[in-house]
C-alpha cells in the first residue's frame, strides 16, 4: 500500500510538473496582436459595426499586447487660449440694461474676465481612422483658439475642429495626415463589472502613460454635464484605472485592445484634483454614435423619448404601491411626446428598452441616445403591475422626427439692409457660444445708428437664445411694435456688448 501511495504521489508530482512547464510556455509566448493591420482600414466604425471581441484575460494576465497596440493611436492634444479682449465702455452697468435684466444682468456682467491673460492646456485624443479622425473630450479643446496633436512618435499637426457635443462632453477632430494608427471601436455593452481594463493617455504631460484596472460600475451618473437645457447625457464606464488631469480625452480598451470607452472625470476631493480611486469614461455605444452624427451632419441627432422620469426605489415603491423595485418611473409625458404616441401614460414603469434592463435615468438615457429621431425602439413597462411593450418612434428636440441639420455657410439672411451669417463651429468653440448671427453691411443699413460694428455676432434677443441667423430676423420682426429690445453679443476678439434697439 506504501508503495502504491509513494507511485502515485510521484505520478501527481510528474503531471503537476508538466501542467507547470505547459503553463510557463503559455505565459511566455508572445501574444498575437490582433491590431498588427489596423493602419490599412482608413474607415471609421460606427455604433452598428462596433466589435464584440471575445474577452478572454490572457494567462499570467500580461497587459504588453493591448498596451503596444493602442498606445500609438492615443496623442497629446495640446491648446492655445487667446486673452480676452475688455470692452472697457462696458465695464460700467447701463441703467438701461438693468430694466430688461436686473440684477441677473448686474451679475452676470460682473463675471466677465477683466484683463485676463491667454493660456495653455493639454489632454487626450484617440485615432478612430487612419485618415486623421480624432476624438477627445469637449472640455479639452473648449474656447481654444488653437489646437495642436503630437502623436506618440512625436509628429505634430495642427488640429481641425470638426464637431462638439456639450451634451456628452465629446468633440471630433481632424489632421491632415494618412495611414495613422488608430483603435477600433469595441462594444461597451459587452462589458462586464469586474473586467480588466487599461487607461492610455497623457497625465501631468507624462506622454503615452498606461495603467491598469478593472470596471468598478456601469451606467454612472455623476452630475458633472449640468447644462441649463437638461440635455446633459451621463452614463459613465467607472473604473479604478489611474486617471489624472491630462487623461480626459484618452482611451480606455479592454486587453482585445478595442475601444470601449473615453477617458473624462474622476472622482477627486483634494484640491489638486488629483486621482483618488475613481475615475469615469464615456461608453463607446455613446460615443461612436456621437461622432457619426457630426461627422455626417455636422449636428448631433438627439432622439428623445419625451418622458420625465423617476428612478424606482423602496419609497416610491411605498408610496405609489408598486410591486416592482426595477424601473423607472414616469412622473409625466406630454401629449405630443414619442412615448404618449406610443401609448405610454403617467405611472408606467419602464423597465426595459429594446430588451435591455432600465433601473436609472442614466441607463434609461444610454439606450435611447444611441439612437436618432424616427428611430423606433420597443419599450418594455409595467402598468399596475401587468407586463407590456410598445414600439415608440423617437423625435427631436422641436417634436418631430426630422434630421436636424448644421446651417451651410450660404444661409444668410438680409433684414434691414444687413446681412446675417451663421458662425463657424470653430469660432464658436473659441468664443464659447453656441449658434449665433454675424452682422455685416451695418454701415448702410436702418441699425447703422444702434452703435454695433461689423463682426459683431448676435447671441441673444431680450434673454431668448439666438441659434441661427433666420431667429434674428424672426425676433426683430416680432418685436417692431414694441418698446425697443435688447441685443446681446460678442465680437471675434472676445468683447462682449450690448445694444438697446429702440422703436423706429
Amino acid at each position: 500500500m506504501q508503495a502504491k501511495q509513494m507511485m502515485l504521489g510521484l505520478l501527481g508530482s510528474a503531471l503537476l510538473g508538466g501542467g507547470v512547464a505547459l503553463g510557463g510556455y503559455k505565459i511566455l509566448e508572445p501574444a498575437p496582436n490582433p491590431y498588427q493591420t489596423a493602419a490599412a482600414d482608413p474607415n471609421v466604425r460606427y455604433t452598428s459595426e462596433m466589435r464584440s471581441s471575445p474577452y478572454v484575460v490572457p494567462e499570467g494576465l500580461n497587459f504588453v499586447a493591448a498596451a503596444a497596440a493602442v498606445t500609438p493611436a492615443v496623442v497629446h492634444v495640446m491648446t492655445e487660449y487667446a486673452a480676452p479682449a475688455v470692452d472697457q465702455r462696458q465695464a460700467q452697468m447701463d441703467p438701461f440694461l438693468r430694466q430688461f435684466f436686473g440684477d441677473q444682468m448686474e451679475q452676470f456682467h460682473g463675471q466677465q474676465p477683466q484683463g485676463q491673460g491667454g493660456g495653455q492646456g493639454s489632454g487626450s485624443g484617440v485615432i478612430i481612422a487612419a485618415n486623421g479622425y480624432i476624438v477627445t473630450n469637449n472640455h479639452v479643446i473648449d474656447k481654444a483658439s488653437k489646437i495642436e496633436v503630437v502623436l506618440d512618435d512625436k509628429r505634430k499637426y495642427e488640429a481641425e475642429l470638426v464637431g462638439t457635443d456639450p451634451s456628452t462632453d465629446l468633440a471630433v477632430l481632424k489632421v491632415k495626415a494618412d495611414n495613422l494608427p488608430f483603435i477600433k471601436y469595441g462594444n461597451s455593452d459587452d462589458v462586464k463589472v469586474g473586467q480588466w481594463v487599461l487607461a492610455v493617455g497623457n497625465p501631468f504631460n507624462l506622454n503615452s502613460t498606461v495603467t491598469a484596472g478593472i470596471i468598478s460600475a456601469k451606467g454612472r451618473n455623476i452630475n458633472i454635464l449640468r447644462r441649463e437645457d437638461n440635455m446633459g447625457i451621463e452614463s459613465f464606464l467607472q473604473t479604478d484605472a489611474v486617471v489624472n488631469p491630462g487623461n480626459s480625452g484618452g482611451a480606455l480598451v479592454n486587453l482585445s485592445g478595442d475601444l470601449i470607452g473615453i477617458n473624462s472625470a474622476i472622482a477627486s476631493h483634494s484640491g489638486s484634483g488629483a486621482f483618488e480611486g475613481y475615475a469615469f469614461a464615456i461608453p463607446s455605444s455613446i460615443a461612436s454614435k456621437v461622432v457619426d452624427d457630426l461627422l455626417k451632419y455636422k449636428v448631433v441627432q438627439r432622439a428623445l423619448l419625451g418622458v420625465n422620469i423617476r428612478e424606482v426605489d423602496a419609497a416610491l415603491a411605498s408610496e405609489k404601491k408598486l410591486n416592482t423595485l426595477s424601473g423607472v418611473y414616469i412622473v409625466g409625458l406630454s401629449k405630443t411626446s414619442a412615448g404618449a404616441e406610443a401609448g405610454l401614460k403617467q405611472g408606467d414603469v419602464i423597465t426595459q428598452i429594446n430588451g435591455v434592463g432600465v433601473n436609472t435615468s442614466s441607463q434609461l438615457q444610454e439606450q435611447v441616445a444611441r439612437f436618432r429621431p424616427g428611430d423606433q425602439i420597443k419599450v418594455s413597462y409595467l402598468r399596475g403591475g401587468n407586463p407590456a411593450t410598445t414600439t415608440a418612434t423617437l423625435r427631436n428636440a422641436t417634436g418631430t422626427t426630422a434630421v436636424v441639420r448644421e446651417e451651410p455657410a450660404s444661409a444668410v439672411v438680409k433684414y434691414k439692409g444687413i446681412t446675417l451669417s451663421p458662425v463657424s463651429a470653430r469660432e464658436q468653440n473659441t468664443l464659447g457660444i453656441a449658434g449665433g448671427a454675424k452682422i455685416s453691411g451695418l454701415r448702410n443699413s436702418d441699425l447703422a445708428q444702434t452703435g454695433m460694428a461689423d463682426g459683431f455676432i448676435i447671441t441673444r434677443i431680450d434673454k431668448t437664445i439666438v441659434g441661427k441667423p433666420a431667429d434674428v430676423k424672426a425676433l426683430l420682426e416680432n418685436a417692431e411694435n414694441s418698446s425697443g429690445v435688447l441685443v446681446e453679443g460678442v465680437y471675434p476678439d472676445g468683447r462682449k456688448a450690448y445694444y438697446p434697439i429702440g422703436p423706429e
